[in-house]
C-alpha cells in the first residue's frame, strides 16, 4: 500500500522567509512522486506517530541541513491530483532558518535547484500545494515581519 495513493497521505510543508521577505523553494526532481518540475516549498509526509511540527523540522534537516524555527501554522488543505491518482491532506508552516547555515540540495533524487524568490516573482510553474500557500500567506500574512519572530 502506497501513502497518498492507496489512501490518504499527511504531509507538510515550510514557507521559509529570509529577512528580504523572500521565501525558499525547490524545485521537484523527475524522479519525485507527483507535479515533476514543479516549484515547492519544501516538505513531505509525517510518519506514524510524529507530530507535523517534528516532521516537518526533520524534514527541513533531511531535505536541505538545515534547522527551522516554527512561526505560525495554516489550516489543513486538499491537495488532490487527479491526473496522478494521489490525495494528500497537507498543513504549512511559516518558518525561518535558526542558524547561519546555507541551505543545500541534500536528496539529489528528489530537488533539482532552490532558491530564494520574492512573492511578486515567483518560478514556474508551481506546485498545486505551493499556490494553495503562496495565496493563504499572502492573504493572512504579507505584512510578516522576519526580525520580529
Amino acid at each position: 500500500m502506497k501513502l497518498g495513493i492507496d489512501y490518504i497521505g499527511v504531509s507538510v510543508g515550510a514557507i521559509i522567509v529570509n529577512e528580504k521577505g523572500e521565501v525558499l523553494l525547490c524545485k521537484r526532481s523527475q524522479h519525485t512522486k507527483n507535479e515533476k518540475g514543479c516549484w515547492e516549498c519544501p516538505g513531505g509526509a509525517v510518519k506514524f506517530g510524529e507530530t507535523l511540527e517534528d516532521a516537518i523540522k526533520r524534514e527541513m534537516k533531511e531535505e536541505l541541513d538545515i534547522e527551522i524555527a516554527l512561526l505560525k501554522q495554516f489550516p489543513a488543505a486538499n491537495h488532490i491530483l487527479p491526473l496522478e491518482k494521489q490525495h494528500w491532506i497537507p498543513t504549512a508552516f511559516v518558518a525561518k532558518i535558526i542558524y547561519s547555515g546555507t541551505p543545500k540540495i541534500m536528496e539529489q533524487d528528489k530537488c533539482d535547484a532552490i532558491g530564494w524568490f520574492s512573492l511578486s516573482q515567483f518560478p514556474s510553474p508551481l506546485s498545486l500545494i505551493t499556490q494553495i500557500d503562496i495565496d493563504y500567506y499572502k492573504a493572512h500574512y504579507s505584512q510578516f515581519s522576519y526580525s520580529n519572530n
